[in-house]
């Protein structure tokens, strides 16, 4: 058998499987409540996994059965003849199996089962730039709906023709945060305002960041280091904003950080919002920090952290997006608008990051 095929340690597959044996039995006999959903996320994590080892193991049995067949001499032709018929079959499957193997077994992102907080901001282009930030946040609003997340706005500040100065959101569901990573940075449009008569394309932008959402087991806040101011919200909202302080604005004295929740009636709520988004920037920050000592694997990232970088531009009036990091153009870009091809954009940026983490592997 050639010995290009991928081989990995036999101690590495025989440990996945005695830790998924180990995991069925422990929720078999009945684990704790609080064990119990920890254990089963893991175990939904490594069931594909041994699937993948099977599969592979499976192929390479038959490839290994195939060249025994043609080694022997005492094959008889037609034996023979069908096993070289079956040879060039086999080695792609093993190929197949062992890239699949490969890509299980890349080191796994610990967020990217979470859910997470989507922001949004207007950049440069005034009224056109909160107006694209509107459209941004409608094409993720409808991207999750399409895969059965919810939408939650925690904070947001209205543009004056339109869309948003800024918006927050929290999108919950499971594996959110893979899908999302790669859309942080900067996004910029080139179209023909509205209210531009002259009929000239205008350039804007907006900035997004994505970030996972962390519960207190991930980053606790030391309520010490906490300033927390309450005020009467400000903008739409009814009689009760003149009458209420309900908005709140926590502050993390160590770094600096600010978060103001201002979208709930209820003081109570906009704090609990408040600290959800809090938690979730502290624990995005730390993340960043640790990325950036690992220099290996921030070469192997597709521009998930810098959000200064532009790393896409829709453009109207030919109906295209093309993604700077990956070299990627779809005319598509209605349906992108629409979420139902964003799917295409975030499949090649995924299958771009996994390439580069095989080669930093490989090399």
């Amino acid at each position: 058998m050639s010995d290009q095929i991928f081989t990995p340690p036999r101690e590495r597959l025989d440990a996945i499987r005695a830790r998924r044996d180990i995991l069925t039995a422990t929720l078999a006999a009945g684990a704790g409540a609080d064990d119990f959903v920890t254990l089963s996320r893991e175990l939904a994590e490594l069931d594909p996994v041994v699937v993948a080892i099977d599969a592979f193991e499976g192929a390479r049995k038959n490839l290994e059965d195939i060249e025994t067949l043609l080694d022997d001499p005492a094959t008889d032709a037609e034996m023979r003849a069908l096993a070289e018929e079956e040879l060039p079959q086999a080695r792609e499957a093993v190929g197949e199996a062992a890239h699949a193997l490969k890509l299980m077994l890349l080191p796994k992102d610990e967020a990217d089962e979470k859910s997470a907080i989507l922001e949004i901001r207007a950049g440069t282009g005034g009224d056109e730039a909160a107006l694209f930030a509107g459209d941004l946040f409608r094409m993720y609003s409808r991207y999750a709906d399409l895969k059965g997340w919810s939408v939650e706005i925690l904070s947001e500040s209205e543009g004056t023709v339109g869309g948003y100065k800024e918006i927050i959101a929290e999108v919950k569901g499971r594996g959110v945060f893979a899908r999302l990573k790669f859309e942080s940075g900067v996004h910029r449009v080139q179209r023909v305002p509205e209210t531009e008569a002259s009929g000239r394309i205008h350039t804007s932008a907006a900035t997004v960041a994505v970030l996972p959402e962390a519960a207190e087991v991930d980053f606790a806040i030391d309520e010490g280091d906490l300033r927390v101011d309450t005020m009467r919200a400000g903008g739409a909202g009814g009689q009760h904003v003149n009458k209420t302080e309900s908005a709140v604005r926590i502050t993390h004295l160590p770094t600096g950080i600010v978060v103001l929740v201002q979208d709930e009636r209820s003081q109570h709520r906009n704090r609990a919002k408040a600290m959800a988004l809090l938690r979730s920037r502290l624990y995005d920050a730390e993340r960043q920090r640790k990325d950036a000592e690992r220099a290996a694997d921030r070469r192997a990232q597709v521009g998930s952290g810098d959000r200064s970088e532009r790393i896409r531009t829709y453009n109207f009036p030919q109906g295209r997006l093309t993604d700077h990091r990956i070299g990627l153009t779809l005319y598509k870009l209605e349906e992108v608008m629409m979420g139902t091809a964003l799917d295409e954009v975030i499949d090649a940026l995924t299958t771009e990051h996994q390439a580069a983490q095989l080669a930093a592997q490989e090399g």
